[in-house]
């Protein structure tokens, strides 16, 4: 697997870090670092919907624009959110309008809140599809999972929308329910030290 090398310190990353400047911060301080607080597990499921068809670049460059959107991505105010504020989010040349991702994050926040309900957090739920050893052969070689069909089917059955299996995979790399990093990346013994000493909820 090829890997970027950073020009300011020489050493290897993922490749796709190199695609852009504002990947590189992302890559280093977010992608793969194990989460569990709900509202950020929320947010990146639905802007992992959103990207579906684009680039995270895109995605990635809107993000405030999205959290100023849907209210920080509190799914209890997200899931009070009717007609009016779908208008006005198809208004808003801040986010992608697309009704159909739009309405899907409605949706799914008041699915969320119904897990909540049953599991107690979103993090104790989505945890229990963590993927513990990927093959490194496989590293950033495969779009989806066993672990992210299986989390994916389990979702739709509860009434989520836009959470493919794809979808779901990249929401698991970035949330650290997987080490995806390439082997010989700078980062990678990073999040796996952090995942190590991960308190599951």
């Amino acid at each position: 697997m090829s890997t970027y090398i950073e020009p300011m310190d020489g050493q290897p990353r993922c490749n796709w870090c190199g695609g852009a400047p504002e990947f590189l911060p992302y890559h280093d301080n977010e992608w793969g670092f194990p989460v569990e607080d709900d509202i950020r597990l929320f947010e990146k499921l639905c802007l992992e919907s959103f990207q579906s068809g684009l680039s995270w670049r895109t995605i990635l460059n809107k993000r405030e624009n999205f959290r100023g959107a849907f209210k920080g991505f509190d799914f209890h105010q997200v899931a009070g959110f009717d007609e009016q504020d779908i208008q006005r989010l198809l208004q808003d040349a801040g986010i992608i309008r697309h009704r159909g991702k739009i309405e899907a994050v409605i949706n799914n926040a008041k699915r969320a809140i119904e897990l909540i309900e049953r599991e107690g957090s979103l993090a104790s739920y989505f945890w229990r599809f963590e993927e513990i050893e990927p093959d490194t052969e496989q590293l950033q070689m495969r779009s989806t999972s066993s672990q992210s069909e299986a989390l994916s089917k389990a979702l739709k059955k509860q009434g989520w929308k836009f959470v493919g299996p794809t979808t779901v995979y990249a929401f698991m790399q970035a949330m650290g329910l997987v080490n995806d990093h390439a082997a010989d990346c700078v980062t990678r013994q990073k999040v796996a030290q952090a995942r190590q000493t991960f308190n599951k909820p």
